[in-house]
């Protein structure tokens, strides 16, 4: 799904540009998730798990902007990028009224914003395609996007028991939390 570009100002008063990843982006974005991933236990996988190629990166680049299911979006700061997102929406007749989020932020780029900003413009998408509430999962600890999610206007609806299992051995819990629109 096209995103049209937009500029923003942090919190730091860099401006920062939120638009639709290229395939030329592919081999930075690969970049960007294996740093993503090496910075916090908060997402989904371990740095060794990521498997694409920049090839393969470029043709769900591509195909992710040709989508009208989903839309991703990156966030560029000094022409790197500094964080992603990605809203889903539901296809089945009985689901289309929701979608899902998810994001992730380079560590020295939390706290300025950036996630604010492309939450809000999911949300403004979101409502424009009809979607009438708006998902998420986080994982226990994770205080600073629970932060986020209740400041943008999500409520915790459930948790699942032991989710999430880290290489040392530790479970955590997954959160659910939904936005109705």
């Amino acid at each position: 799904m096209v995103f049209t570009s937009k500029s923003i100002i942090l919190k730091n008063n860099a401006t920062a540009i939120l638009r639709n990843p290229e395939k030329a982006d592919a081999k930075e974005m690969n970049k960007f998730l294996e740093i993503c991933f090496s910075e916090t236990n908060f997402l989904m996988h371990y740095p060794e798990e990521l498997t694409q190629t920049e090839e393969s990166e470029a043709d769900f680049i591509e195909k992710s902007n040709a989508s009208e299911c989903s839309m991703m979006m990156v966030c560029i700061v000094d022409g790197q990028i500094a964080g992603n997102c990605t809203l889903m929406f539901n296809q089945g007749i009985k689901t289309r009224h929701r979608a899902s989020i998810a994001i992730g932020i380079l560590k020295k780029y939390w706290g300025l914003g950036i996630g604010s900003a492309m939450f809000s413009e999911m949300i403004s998408i979101a409502k424009e395609r009809g979607v009438l509430q708006i998902e998420l999962e986080y994982i226990e600890g994770n205080n600073r996007a629970c932060n986020l999610y209740e400041k943008m206007g999500f409520v915790h609806t459930g948790e699942k028991p032991n989710a999430i299992r880290l290489k040392d051995g530790t479970m955590l819990k997954a959160f659910s939390m939904v936005r109705e629109l």
